[in-house]
C-alpha cells in the first residue's frame, strides 16, 4: 500500500475557514480604513501564495476551477479524457497520482486506484496538499498526471515531486495549454523546459 489510510484522512482537509479581521476604521474614507488595509494586504498574501502554489484560499481556488471549467467547455477536445482514454487502455492495476486534480474527474472515470492531490479538499477523495510535498513513498506509483495544473511559480519542485514518486519504469503525463509550451509567445520551449526540470 502507498498511504496508510490515517495517513489519507489526516490529509483530507475541510475548507479552512477564515475570520474576519477586527480593526477599528480610523476613516470615514473606505480605502483610508484599517479594514481596507487589512484587505488589500490578505489579497496581496493570497496572490503570492496561489503563484507558489500554497494557497489554501478555497474561495479563490473555487472561483479558479469554476472559470477554468467554463473556458474548457468551449475546447473541441478536452485533455482529460486523452488521459482517461490513455489509462483506460493500461492496466487497471497501474497506481496513479493526479497532481492538481481539482474535482477528481480522472478518479472518478477510471478503475486504477488514484491519489488525487489539490491545494484545498473539495470532494471527499481529493487529499489537500502541496503538490511539491505529497505523503507518497519514493518509487511507488507507476503514473504521474499534470493536468493544466503547472501554473504556480514552484512547478519545478511539483515536477521534482513526481520524479521521486515515479517507479523507475513509470510515466509522466503532462497536458497543458499549447502556448505555456511556445517560445514564440513566450512559452518554456518543450526540450529546454524537459531537460532543466526533470
Amino acid at each position: 500500500m502507498v498511504l496508510k489510510e490515517e495517513e489519507i484522512s489526516n490529509r483530507k482537509r475541510k475548507r479552512p475557514r477564515h475570520r474576519k479581521a477586527r480593526t477599528q476604521k480610523s476613516s470615514s474614507n473606505p480605502k483610508d480604513s484599517d479594514d481596507h488595509q487589512v484587505q488589500v494586504s490578505k489579497k496581496i498574501d493570497e496572490d503570492e501564495e496561489i503563484s507558489k502554489g500554497t494557497s489554501r484560499s478555497s474561495a479563490f481556488l473555487d472561483k479558479y476551477h469554476t472559470g477554468y471549467q467554463e473556458q474548457m467547455s468551449h475546447w473541441p477536445e478536452q485533455p482529460i479524457n486523452i488521459i482517461i482514454t490513455w489509462l483506460k487502455d493500461r492496466r487497471p492495476s497501474l497506481l496513479v497520482a493526479d497532481f492538481g486534480c481539482g474535482d477528481a474527474r480522472l478518479a472518478r472515470n477510471v478503475k486504477n486506484k488514484v491519489f488525487s492531490f489539490d491545494l484545498v479538499s473539495n470532494h471527499p477523495s481529493v487529499i489537500a496538499c502541496d503538490m511539491s510535498n505529497t505523503p507518497l513513498n519514493s518509487q511507488s506509483i507507476d503514473v504521474a498526471v499534470f493536468y493544466l495544473s503547472l501554473m504556480g511559480t514552484n512547478f519545478p519542485n511539483y515536477l521534482q515531486e513526481a520524479y521521486r514518486v515515479l517507479k523507475p519504469s513509470g510515466w509522466l503525463l503532462i497536458a497543458e495549454v499549447k502556448s505555456r509550451f511556445d517560445p514564440n509567445t513566450g512559452g518554456a520551449d518543450p526540450d529546454t523546459f524537459s531537460k532543466s526540470h526533470l
